[in-house]
């Protein structure tokens, strides 16, 4: 389980050093891919094929599905956790970040989200986690 906002520096070949909480419940090898929400989510390589189940279970005969396929399985890379527990960030990845970012933990996988906009998402759910707590809860 993944817990808690770390503030850390992509240097310049990449490379993240990942929280030190965070690097065993990661292994050895990860799946980086594009986040949703202008993020990039890293997933332990054990876990990352039950978390996409679902979009590869969508019907390819629909566009909606077509794209969300291609948006998740274009946009991830496997890589190695290193010996001082950094990850490489791929180009195409590195590209939604600046070089300060927050490394948070979100239960079953890690996000890295570009300092300055994980400060503004995380005032915008500030914001509104009242309602949406209601919601959520008028569904069960």
């Amino acid at each position: 389980m993944f817990y808690g906002t770390h503030e850390h520096t992509i240097d310049d070949k990449n490379r993240l050093t990942l929280p030190a909480k965070f690097r065993d419940g990661l292994g050895g090898e990860v799946v980086l891919q594009r986040g949703i929400d202008r993020n990039v989510d890293v997933f332990p390589r054990a876990s990352w094929n039950a978390s996409v189940e679902r979009v590869a279970a969508l019907d390819s005969l629909t566009r909606e599905a077509r794209r969300m396929k291609r948006f998740v399985f274009t946009g991830a890379t496997i890589t190695e956790v290193d010996k001082q527990g950094r990850v490489v960030v791929p180009p195409e990845l590195v590209g939604s970040l600046g070089k300060d970012v927050a490394v948070v933990g979100v239960h079953d996988h890690v996000e890295i989200w570009d300092r300055s906009e994980w400060a503004a998402h995380m005032s915008e759910i500030e914001g509104s986690v009242g309602d949406v707590a209601e919601r959520a809860a008028d569904r069960s």
